[in-house]
């Protein structure tokens, strides 16, 4: 199977919708951009209106090329929504330090973040439904799925999966360090950038487990790209 693939320029992505209006300076189109946030992130978040209700949930996802997968319980009201072909915003934001100015109004921080606009649709056949939860566990833990048991019949049935296309999406980023007023350029304020990072700490073993085992590299060496 082939994921990942980066070969598609960003024509399409910038839409009406799309279009940054406040500091578009920091907005983006790019699909490496994107594609590299995306797959960088761990977490989405998903918005949309059902019944008259606005809605924001939090999942996890994976992408295959210019689509992303996500999954959850067939018996979440919500995801059914979703299947049912509601439009949907879904964002990934990734923080990466906060900015301390001389003055409050300017502190700030450094992210970068993906909106992807667009319709799912509901993933039925058995073949991409495995392919989906593959992409979605690999892009957790890279290696992961060729090295534990697959979902059987009755576990595929007991999960809802969706597909979006990324046809409508933009990045936003903010870099650099502190901006400050000329005039509070000399205030007895420290002012810098606090970075932040994921930090993964050392593997712990399940204790249920009967035999020792060596601790596999995708787990050792675990990282986000």
């Amino acid at each position: 199977m082939t994921r990942n693939t980066d070969a598609h320029d960003s024509d399409g992505l910038k839409t009406p919708r799309t279009t940054l209006r406040r500091k578009p300076d920091r907005g983006s189109h790019d699909w490496e951009t994107i594609a590299a946030i995306l797959d960088e992130g761990l977490i989405c978040h998903i918005a949309f209106e059902t019944d008259g209700q606005p809605y924001a949930i939090p999942t996890n996802y994976g992408r295959d090329g210019r689509t992303l997968y996500i999954h959850g319980s067939p018996a979440s009201r919500l995801l059914q929504s979703l299947a049912e072909g509601i439009p949907m915003c879904l964002t990934v934001t990734l923080l990466d330090g906060i900015i301390l100015a001389r003055s409050v109004f300017h502190h700030s921080m450094n992210y970068r973040s993906v909106v992807v606009l667009g319709t799912a649709r509901r993933v039925d056949a058995e073949e991409e439904k495995l392919q989906a939860l593959e992409v979605i566990v690999d892009h957790i833990v890279p290696g992961r799925w060729g090295d534990a048991r697959i979902p059987n019949e009755r576990e595929l049935k007991a999960v809802l999966v969706l597909r979006l296309e990324i046809d409508e999406a933009s990045a936003k980023l903010r870099p650099g360090g502190v901006v400050d007023e000329p005039e509070d350029m000399d205030l007895p304020v420290w002012a810098g950038r606090l970075p932040l990072s994921l930090a993964v700490g050392e593997p712990e073993v399940d204790p249920e487990v009967a035999l020792e085992q060596v601790v596999p590299a995708y787990i050792r060496d675990y990282k986000r790209p």
